[in-house]
């Protein structure tokens, strides 16, 4: 039996597990954006392509749903047709605009990194790697 520890005496009361949920959902917003993306709208659109799937390969067959995501088979040759049509434009239209979105973000939040530096502090920099070593310091123990 494991119970949350009462509150210290004349402390606030500790928040709840549905009051940490509430809190972390609420935090989403501190999140990258395309991690506030993927957990707000990438969520259902990511579950109506799983549910579509999981629908198609209960009434067309696993190999078919699989092969007609893909588009190797094409939704007309499957029964029932109307099933595989929107999964087949899923797997057309939808998945590679996620994919193609996902790695777009990912490239642009790099090059935004690097562009991130003032012109004149990569300037320096260049200079000072470019500038030939110093000398090492004499030492006093000399022949």
């Amino acid at each position: 039996m494991s119970h949350e520890p009462s509150p210290p005496p004349g402390g606030p009361p500790l928040p709840g597990r549905r009051q940490r949920l509430r809190a972390r959902w609420a935090d989403r917003h501190a999140l990258p954006r395309f991690g506030f993306w993927l957990l707000s709208r990438g969520a259902v659109v990511l579950a109506v392509c799983g549910g579509l799937y999981v629908l198609n390969g209960f009434l067309i067959g696993w190999a078919n749903a699989y092969e007609v995501i893909l588009g190797i088979t094409s939704p007309a040759g499957v029964r029932p047709q109307w099933c595989a049509w929107p999964l087949s434009l899923i797997g057309w239209a939808a998945i590679p605009a996620i994919v193609g979105a996902a790695a777009g973000y990912i490239i642009t939040e790099q090059i935004q990194a690097h562009h991130a530096r003032e012109l004149s502090d990569v300037l320096s920099e260049l200079r000072r790697l470019a500038a030939p070593p110093s000398s090492p310091p004499a030492s006093g123990d000399g022949p």
